[in-house]
């Protein structure tokens, strides 16, 4: 919607569009990273069962299989990115806003 509508809401205050993308992308960035590190461990985590039956047991448990299962389980960061991201993002959007402003404000 704010993509479609942006000409009619931003046409006077540039910055504000100017921080919203800076935010949606730091978003993206954060949540996306947290995404694909999930996805990544429950990949590496499926290399080490050998007959695919999504359990892991007797030859499969080994060292390496155990540190891919802590790395997939220890997943709290990634669980709260979407919180951690917003607010991280919401802070830094923020920043770039009132700098902005500044800048305007030192020009004239």
């Amino acid at each position: 919607m704010i993509l479609f509508y942006r000409k009619r809401l931003f046409s006077k205050n540039k910055l504000l569009w100017i921080s919203i993308t800076v935010f949606l992308v730091l978003y993206l960035v954060i949540v996306g990273n947290a995404t694909l590190d999930a996805i990544f461990y429950h990949w590496d985590l499926n290399r080490y069962d050998l007959d695919k039956n999504g359990m892991f047991s007797g030859i499969e448990i080994t060292e390496e299989q155990n540190q891919a299962m802590k790395k997939l389980t220890n997943d709290t960061g990634r669980n709260f990115s979407f919180i951690t991201g917003f607010i991280f993002a919401s802070i830094i959007a923020t920043v770039a806003y009132f700098s902005g402003r500044l800048i305007l404000k030192h020009r004239n």
